[in-house]
C-alpha cells in the first residue's frame, strides 16, 4: 500500500481505530471485529503500563498488521520509526513531543503516511510545512485512554483550521464516541480516530457499525 492521494486519505480516516493490547485482552479478536463493522485505518498504538516490549510486541503488531492487509486497511505505527521500519508499516503517526515529522518523512521515503497530532494552528502549520499528509486534532472530549492527554479542545481547532483555508485531512480525536461524533465532522474533520468506543466496547463490531453510520451520513 503506497502513500494515497488527498481524496483517498480522506475516506481512509472517516474512522481510525487506534489499539494495543493494554486497550483489550483481545486485539487480534477486536480487530477482525472492528473491520467486519467498519473501520478504515488501524494504527498500532502500544503505549501505557503493561505495554508489550521487544519481541512481543514486535509480534503483536505483525499479527495485526496481517489482519489489516488481509483486508485493504492502512496500518499505520505510533511514534515508533523503527518498528515500522521493520515490519514496512503503512506509515507512522507522531505526536508533538515526538521525532519532528521531517525526520519520519526523510526515513520512511515518500511512499508513506505520516500523520501528526496537533493542538493548535501554529502546530497543524507546521505539521504542513514538515511533510504530513493527515492531522489528528483534539482531545475533541475528556478521554480516559490517554492519561497524559492534552487539555481538551472541543472542535474549537479543527473549526480554526479550516477556517485558516488548511485543506490537510483532518481526523479528530479524544473522547469521541457514536452518540457524540457527528459535531466532530460537522466542524470540518473527515473521520474520527477512537480507542476505548470499540476496543472497550462490549461488541466492537457493534460499535464499529454504529460509529462508521454516524461519520458516512
Amino acid at each position: 500500500m503506497s502513500r494515497p492521494d488527498t481524496d483517498i486519505m480522506r475516506r481512509w480516516l472517516k474512522l481510525y481505530l487506534v489499539m494495543g493490547s493494554v486497550n483489550t485482552e483481545t486485539p487480534e479478536q477486536v480487530l477482525r471485529q472492528a473491520i467486519a463493522g467498519g473501520i478504515t485505518m488501524f494504527q498500532f498504538r502500544e503505549k501505557g503500563v503493561g505495554a508489550l516490549t521487544g519481541t512481543a510486541c514486535v509480534q503483536l503488531a505483525r499479527r495485526l498488521q496481517e489482519i489489516c492487509a488481509e483486508h485493504g486497511i492502512p496500518f499505520i505505527v505510533n511514534d515508533d520509526l523503527e518498528l515500522a521500519l521493520e515490519l514496512n508499516a503503512d506509515g507512522v503517526h507522531v505526536g508533538q513531543d515526538d521525532e519532528a515529522a521531517s525526520v519520519i518523512r526523510r526515513r520512511l521515503g515518500p511512499d508513506k503516511i505520516v500523520g501528526v497530532s496537533a493542538h493548535s494552528l501554529e502546530e497543524a502549520r507546521q505539521a504542513i510545512a514538515d511533510g504530513a499528509d493527515y492531522l489528528g486534532v483534539g482531545p475533541v472530549y475528556p478521554t480516559i485512554s490517554k492519561p497524559d492527554a492534552e487539555a481538551v479542545r472541543g472542535t474549537t481547532v479543527i473549526e480554526q483550521l479550516r477556517t485558516a483555508g488548511l485543506d490537510i485531512p483532518v481526523v479528530g480525536i479524544g473522547g469521541i464516541h457514536a452518540s457524540n461524533a457527528a459535531p466532530v465532522i460537522a466542524a470540518g474533520a473527515d473521520g474520527v480516530a477512537v480507542i476505548s468506543a470499540i476496543a472497550g466496547a462490549p461488541d466492537s463490531r457493534a460499535a464499529a457499525a454504529e460509529l462508521a453510520g454516524m461519520v458516512t451520513r
